[in-house]
């Protein structure tokens, strides 16, 4: 299979059911002429046309709004956030209208948000964040988080040909940094199927988004220092999440470690948390331990954007920590 990089996994599967599906069409904020911000949507508008290439207003409610419409009367709308931090201005649309449509209605509502997310290039308070666990609480909404470039696009793919609203966060620090074989044409990734990334035995770490490979970077930094086994659980998707395969992990090790980049208090680590504390409590050897930022904006300063950022040694002295018990 060919070596694509993240994003051009993420434009080949729009690209791909764009041809397919003549319902499918892009708006977002200079999605259309420029490519978009980090040209995941470059020369679509040549190939497609402006009608289903749509460079919108700075309005981001506005474009929730249009998608909320065209996907009532039968299409199949992908909007694009500049930046995933952008989506609070669309919130009100999307959690009481878009979230609540099938359950008042009966009627599907497919369309889909891409929301380039996360931090790593000094972006601050207003271009880093990872909303995601935002909306885990929002009934009507499926949440997607790929980490590698094939379920980059076997994600898209699905979400698009979802019948419900489906956010989409794509992590910027990936785009370009990760790289892996991507089958050629159509095939799709189930949401709710969580992928190990890497096998172990000793400690699960459950997480997702770009934090996968901090992640396995500590693992391979254990294996060698003292040969602590640890298995990787990718959940590539919020909601839903795959309650069974971490049940399944934790049956097997014993000790859990959830990971993400979000901030702590509310993070969705903690619903993972609860669930293994409640179903799985007797087959724990260790407290359950979070990782997740610190309850702030997200820096600008570089050093300080990475103490907030979970590193490598955070989750390696964390790991320690649970494999002695």
């Amino acid at each position: 299979m060919p070596q694509k990089t993240y994003l051009q996994a993420i434009s080949d599967g729009l690209r791909e059911e764009m041809r397919r599906d003549e319902r499918v069409f892009v708006i977002g904020e200079d999605v259309g002429v420029y490519g978009g911000a980090f040209k995941v949507t470059q020369g679509f508008q040549a190939e497609f046309g402006p009608w289903r290439v749509l460079d919108a207003p700075l309005a981001e409610t506005a474009i929730v709004g249009a998608c909320t419409g065209a996907s009532l009367m039968g299409l199949r709308p992908v909007a694009e956030m500049q930046f995933a931090d952008f989506i609070s201005c669309a919130w009100d649309h999307l959690v009481t209208v878009a979230a609540k449509q099938h359950y008042r209605t009966g009627a599907a509502l497919p369309f889909v948000v891409r929301c380039p997310s996360g931090g790593g290039f000094s972006g601050g308070p207003f271009h880093s964040q990872n909303p995601e666990s935002s909306f885990a609480h929002i009934p009507g909404l499926k949440l997607v988080c790929p980490s590698t470039p094939e379920d980059a696009k076997g994600l898209l793919i699905e979400s698009i040909r979802d019948p419900n609203p489906v956010l989409y966060f794509e992590h910027k620090h990936l785009y370009r940094r990760i790289k892996g074989e991507v089958p050629d044409g159509e095939y799709t990734t189930p949401f709710g199927q969580a992928r190990v990334h890497r096998p172990g035995s000793d400690v699960t770490v459950v997480t997702w988004g770009a934090m996968v490979y901090t992640a396995d970077e500590a693992a391979t930094v254990l294996a060698a220092r003292d040969g602590t086994s640890v298995e990787i659980l990718d959940l590539r998707t919020i909601i839903p999440w795959d309650r069974d395969a971490v049940l399944e992990s934790v049956a097997k090790t014993s000790r859990l470690l959830v990971l993400h980049e979000d901030t702590r208090t509310g993070g969705f680590g903690a619903e993972i948390a609860a669930t293994v504390a409640e179903e799985a409590f007797a087959q724990l050897d260790a407290p359950i331990v979070r990782i997740a930022a610190p309850d702030t904006p997200v820096p600008f300063s570089p050093p300080l954007e990475k103490a907030f950022i979970p590193q490598i040694d955070d989750v390696v002295q964390a790991i320690s920590r649970l494999a002695a018990y």
